[in-house]
């Protein structure tokens, strides 16, 4: 049995959407907590994030998204997550969320919606819990 060194974690902001502010604290929050992180920057589509998933074996796909695109965003990544057989990754993501898409957001699979100010050991606590390594 292979045990990996570190959750790997893939951080990026699908859309056309482009501040990274947040996602650049996120980014380096995790990586202070010991997680490997490969941030991809902007403008990325969905396949193109699960396919970065894929070459790097990630554990999470970290989305960033402060543009409203957010239900059909994630609902697309794991569409393509499932095509893939790639079901064992954890999605979170983070950003500007109405409250009334959260429910959705989670039921689609995301293991944690994280709103502006949400503390940064919630984030990093939420990913180790979704991780099995």
């Amino acid at each position: 049995m292979t045990v990996k060194a570190a959750i790997k974690v893939i951080v990026a902001k699908p859309g056309l959407d482009g501040h990274d502010r947040g996602a650049k604290v996120v980014s380096r929050a995790l990586r202070d907590a010991g997680m490997e992180v490969i941030y991809m920057g902007l403008h990325n589509l969905p396949e193109q994030i699960v396919e970065c998933a894929l070459q790097e074996d990630a554990d999470v796909i970290g989305l960033s998204i402060l543009s409203g695109a957010h239900n059909n965003i994630v609902s697309r990544i794991f569409k393509i997550l499932q095509e893939k057989k790639m079901e064992k990754i954890a999605v979170v993501i983070g950003g500007i969320i109405p409250d009334d898409d959260i429910p959705y957001l989670l039921d689609l699979g995301v293991k944690g919606v994280f709103t502006p100010g949400t503390n940064m050991n919630k984030i990093v606590d939420v990913i180790r819990q979704s991780v099995e390594l």
